[in-house]
């Protein structure tokens, strides 16, 4: 059993779902409209308001994840917090208020979620599709064949700023309509070549409840021709035009909490599916948070996309994978000797010896400076930018003065991931593969090393590397001592 939380800048949203019958089933929803984005200010923060509305959210979330046997819960926040500046100094109390780590994902990380998601309910495997996300703060658009995500982008414009800004004090012109469409369409026209859109041969799908809000609206006041098309979006317009005030409002299937941002979400689907040529969009029950539901489901059945994600991005920058993967096992053998308290950071210490050279691309002076930029800021579907700039750090400790990670060292399993992966590159340097039988390693308040002597006769260089490393570890107040046997 799996939850997925879902901080919107519109709401906040809950799933609780069961994989059986190769499908996800939602067995408990729960929403909170809070508009994170609308409590922005005009310095880039959240308002003390808007954090304590959210804080209060995910302590109401947290009771009702109490009351389930959950394998495995994943908290992700969009659009809202990606931009909001004192987002940092947030996130401690966010995830104290839900009791999980809070991840604040990429907007392309969001739409290849949402497909996962939408993937997931559609059954033709071989269907070219298009899936349109449009979120409070942000909207995903994403190009696909069956499951498969050929290509993502997102756009910062989505329901809620775009009503502040067009429509700030509730009143719904002509004027106003038109503006906020030709800002939709400005906002995607030099993306459409990217996704190659032929309108006669993909199918559209809108993921998001703005979409879905919309067409409940246009199918139960009998609009247009009661699918989202353009006509019946037109109609849809002229009704709210005709209105004159979002107070005024009265449709049926428009929830009043949805009134004050439908303006914003009507204009930016208009605006993008006449700039796309779209010409009908069906709404599907699935998005991003069905979509985080698989990915834990795939992790928990060993189908990691993150494996992946290192492979394509080693392939891409033609990692030596023999290399590469003879670091990886001798890291993991070292980690093994040390006996670390838990096993969270193996993972870790594999893909990021995976992808230890990665900067040999730019420069092979400081090769592992450049290797732990790129990881930090990479595009790596699946990964957090916690785990990026987690796995950027082991990078950089690769090699060279520790300094630069002591604060990090404090974590005596991630020094002992740290120190793995460094004996390894140490081994990978001197031609050596690691024979268990032949090295004893330890680490508490010290190092302790203990190597046969003939792995030193067979490679004398070793113990040029054993010195530098004892200088490096010194540097740090940490002894480290070697034992030849």
């Amino acid at each position: 059993m799996f939850a997925a939380v879902d901080l919107g800048s519109n709401s906040f949203r809950l799933h609780i779902g069961k994989y059986e019958d190769e499908g996800i089933r939602v067995i408990k929803s729960a929403r909170d409209p809070i508009r994170l984005a609308a409590g922005i200010d005009k310095t880039g923060n959240l308002t003390e308001q808007a954090c304590q509305s959210a804080i209060d959210s995910l302590t109401r979330f947290r009771a009702i994840l109490r009351d389930y046997p959950l394998t495995a819960v994943r908290v992700v926040a969009t659009n809202t917090l990606r931009v909001a500046k004192n987002a940092g100094e947030l996130l401690p109390a966010l995830e104290r208020a839900i009791g999980y780590p809070v991840e604040i994902i990429s907007g392309e990380e969001e739409g290849r979620l949402i497909y996962m998601g939408v993937a997931g309910v559609l059954a033709d495997a071989g269907e070219e599709r298009m899936v349109i996300d449009i979120g409070g703060g942000s909207t995903e658009v994403i190009r696909g064949l069956g499951e498969h995500i050929r290509h993502v982008e997102s756009f910062g414009i989505g329901t809620v700023n775009q009503s502040l800004a067009f429509f700030p004090d509730g009143a719904i012109t002509a004027a106003a309509f038109e503006r906020a469409i030709i800002s939709a369409r400005s906002h995607v026209e030099d993306a459409v070549h990217l996704f190659s859109f032929d309108a006669s041969r993909v199918n559209v799908y809108g993921s998001s409840g703005t979409m879905r809000a919309i067409a409940d609206t246009i199918d139960r006041n009998n609009m247009g021709d009661g699918r989202i098309s353009l006509p019946s979006l037109a109609d849809l317009m002229q009704r709210l035009i005709d209105f004159g005030h979002v107070s005024q409002i009265s449709l049926d299937g428009m929830k009043p909490d949805r009134a004050g941002v439908i303006m914003g979400g009507l204009a930016v689907l208009i605006g993008f599916m006449q700039e796309f040529g779209i010409e009908v969009i069906t709404p599907v029950e699935a998005g991003l948070r069905m979509g985080v539901m698989w990915d834990l489901q795939l992790r928990a059945t060993k189908a990691d996309r993150r494996d992946r994600s290192v492979e394509e991005f080693a392939r891409r920058f033609h990692i030596d994978a023999a290399r590469a993967h003879g670091v990886a096992d001798t890291a993991l053998g070292f980690f093994e000797l040390l006996k670390p308290a838990t096993d969270s950071y193996a993972r870790y210490l594999y893909w990021s010896a995976l992808l230890h050279e990665t900067g040999l691309v730019v420069s092979p002076t400081g090769y592992h400076k450049h290797s732990a930029y790129m990881i930090a800021n990479a595009d790596l579907p699946g990964f957090t930018t916690r785990e990026q700039r987690l796995m950027s750090t082991l990078i950089l400790g690769q090699k060279g003065n520790l300094k630069k990670i002591s604060e990090m060292l404090a974590d005596i399993d991630f020094a002992k991931a740290v120190l793995a992966l460094r004996l390894a590159v140490m081994f990978r340097h001197a031609h050596i593969t690691l024979d268990l039988e032949k090295v004893r390693v330890k680490l508490k308040s010290r190092i302790d090393l203990e190597i046969r002597r003939d792995y030193i006769k067979e490679h004398p260089s070793i113990s040029f590397w054993f010195q530098k490393e004892q200088e490096w570890w010194a540097g740090i107040g940490v002894d480290f001592a070697v034992k030849v046997i």
